[in-house]
């Protein structure tokens, strides 16, 4: 599944082509995703102004002039495509700007979606409301965390998971923030000291902005708008890195499975 680094590259992508444009056309070729479109969209789209993109945890956000947003979430293997030379069958949403580009929608197995929401009522959208702050806000501190945490027996790394303690965060970074801070991922969350808290925040922070500088990871299916592969995956340190050597002390890597998932970790470094 793309993660924040990827959506945030995705709405960057997108920016270039669509901040500012009008949009002269748009077309669903299909009902749904993993839920229908909504049916006011093309109606609502069609004419309006794009007046700004953005990024709530790993959705994104396009803005129009008529006071509503387009939230978009990529699923498993979405992607969106710039001026393909031909719409295939898996570009399930197009939509054609003013100046002459088209962006398609690509969801080969239709797990991403797709909704229309008034802009004022962002906020109280239910998949939004009890999200966490955004790791790359001054919001994310080591207070933060050391309240949301307190006292709570579950391992850091599940914690750090949920999207009411921290909104976007996915096992891939997750997984690399804590190696770069130096904890142990089953460590109970509540257990973390203050001091690493306070290396924790500056790692979740800097592998995402290296991510993002990276384009992202390329992880299946996953591509940025014009095509281009992220090439973050060629610096993890932990991730799917099992029994490969350890960059800081040459152990090596485990994997170990917290909540049906892949955690991947150097027990010498992280206590």
């Amino acid at each position: 599944m793309p993660e924040l680094p990827e959506v945030e590259t995705t709405v960057r992508g997108l920016a270039r082509y669509l901040e500012g444009e009008t949009l002269a056309r748009v077309t669903t070729h299909r009902a749904d995703l993993r839920r229908p479109f909504p049916p006011e969209l093309a109606q609502m789209l069609t004419g309006a102004r794009v007046t700004g993109l953005g990024r709530r945890a790993k959705y994104g956000l396009v803005h129009v002039d008529r006071g509503h947003t387009m939230v978009f979430h990529l699923g498993m293997s979405g992607r969106w495509r710039i001026d393909p030379e031909d719409i295939g069958k898996h570009d399930h949403l197009v939509l054609e700007t003013g100046s002459g580009h088209r962006l398609a929608l690509c969801d080969p197995r239709r797990f991403g979606s797709v909704d229309l929401i008034a802009t004022a009522a962002l906020d109280a959208w239910p998949p939004f409301a009890a999200l966490g702050p955004e790791p790359l806000s001054a919001s994310l501190t080591p207070a933060h965390l050391a309240a949301a945490l307190s006292g709570r027996i579950a391992a850091i790394k599940l914690m750090l998971l949920d999207q009411r303690i921290v909104a976007g965060l996915g096992n891939i970074y997750v997984c690399e923030a804590l190696y770069r801070a130096g904890i142990h991922p089953e460590k109970a969350a509540g257990k973390v000291s203050r001091a690493a808290l306070a290396r924790l925040v500056p790692a979740i922070k800097t592998v995402l902005d290296e991510a993002i500088t990276a384009g992202g990871s390329t992880l299946r299916d996953y591509a940025q708008p014009d095509g281009q592969l992220g090439y973050f995956a060629k610096q993890f340190d932990v991730y799917d890195r099992a029994a490969e050597p350890c960059h800081a002390c040459a152990g090596a890597i485990t994997r170990i499975v917290q909540g049906g998932r892949s955690t991947w970790l150097c027990p010498n470094c992280q206590k």
